[in-house]
């Protein structure tokens, strides 16, 4: 059965701008969990439905909904996050009303239909919570036997600033929180994926760092927040993302100290959720290197509208010759070092140049961090050299 794609998106959308839901629309697993939820929720409703006119719908208890409870109670939330469920419910019931008014137009078969209906999706909807809420109760019983809650909770006392003493937060952990940090968000986009994965990537940036073995939080199924004590050089990370395809990573600096420790780490999340809001393909980025885009596209809409007042026509330009315009600004508009940068003559970047200011709305000389940032959100968007 295939509905509308917009309707999903205004239930998203209604669904995540709850005050409530903030912590989940801001991560990106978690969002994306909501989706595929909202989707499930609706389709195992119009299903069953479809199957068997008016009887009761048994609470949808597949793969989604169930993969959300999991992951909201490993970020520490509780059943209160079901609640969305019923503002899906809301904009469902809109559509289904308008169908409703275009499958008859007598008014008696209108209000027994329309009263079927409420009933139904009321009772769906409660059986489902109640399903999910269940799920999350078993979830947490397992969770809290072992010694990963223990450490997810330090994790969270030491990032929220709690008074919790450094020797003992780092006696819970196994971590020293005294030296320096880089933190990093793995993640999958796949809720399938092999979690083996996710934490081999962990004990591998714990390889390039040299040091013995990362400090690793399961923050949902396919996320880890995961601590190095060192430097973390990102050519090595995206070799040895080679062999594991699903996985992605964000990086965030070097810093030091338990302040460090938290401010690489709300870093990284930063980097993710960019790359998730510009459905970037790429696997791995820094936050060094997308910390301007990231400041820049908070909001999409004027991102898009300074992309295009930037850069004119150069955003539909030939490949080499965006590439020519971002190097060039890159090295200070070195001509000599951008050539070499890109393994090409200096007159021929220079040409380049040429023909790309024929296309820019402005001289670049007198807009080019304006044009290298726009460059920059298009690179980061996948449809950049």
């Amino acid at each position: 059965m295939q509905l509308p794609e917009e309707w999903f998106d205004e239930m998203d959308a209604a669904t995540l701008h709850a005050a409530s839901m903030r912590v989940v629309a801001e991560d990106p697993v978690l969002r994306e969990g909501i989706r595929r939820a909202n989707r499930a929720n609706v389709l195992h409703w119009a299903v069953s439905n479809v199957r068997d006119p008016g009887a009761p719908v048994s609470p949808n208890v597949g793969l989604e909904p169930l993969a959300i409870a999991r992951d909201l109670v490993r970020r520490g939330l509780n059943e209160s996050m079901l609640d969305s469920y019923r503002i899906g419910q809301d904009v469902a019931w809109r559509y289904w009303m308008a169908i409703c008014f275009d499958l008859t137009q007598d008014a008696q078969e209108l209000r027994e239909l329309l009263d079927v209906s409420a009933r139904s999706i009321a009772a769906f909807v409660d059986a489902t919570i109640g399903a999910v809420a269940a799920r999350m109760q078993a979830e947490r019983a397992e969770l809290t036997q072992g010694s990963h809650a223990e450490r997810r909770e330090t994790v969270v006392l030491v990032l929220e600033g709690a008074p919790i003493p450094r020797q003992r937060a780092e006696g819970r952990l196994g971590y020293a929180l005294d030296g320096p940090h880089t933190a990093a968000v793995i993640w999958s986009d796949d809720p399938k994926a092999d979690p083996g994965q996710l934490d081999s990537v962990a004990t591998a940036l714990a390889r390039v760092a040299q040091v013995a073995a990362p400090l690793s939080i399961v923050a949902s199924a396919v996320t880890r927040w995961v601590w190095v004590a060192g430097r973390v050089d990102a050519g090595e990370v995206a070799t040895l993302l080679g062999d594991a395809a699903a996985v992605r990573v964000a990086l965030g600096p070097l810093d030091r100290e338990i302040d460090g420790f938290r401010r690489s780490h709300f870093d990284a999340l930063t980097t993710q959720r960019m790359l998730t809001r510009l459905a970037s393909p790429e696997r791995l980025a820094t936050y060094d290197s997308v910390a301007l885009a990231s400041l820049v596209t908070e909001d999409m809409e004027r991102a898009d509208r300074f992309v295009r007042d930037t850069l004119g026509d150069l955003a539909e330009a030939d490949p080499e010759i965006r590439a020519a315009v971002l190097t060039f600004v890159r090295e200070q508009c070195n001509a000599v070092r951008a050539a070499n940068r890109l393994f090409t003559h200096r007159n021929t970047l220079l040409r380049r140049i040429s023909r790309a200011e024929e296309m820019l709305p402005r001289p670049l000389a007198e807009n080019s961090v304006e044009v290298a940032v726009a460059l920059d959100i298009l690179h980061w968007r996948g449809v950049s050299p």
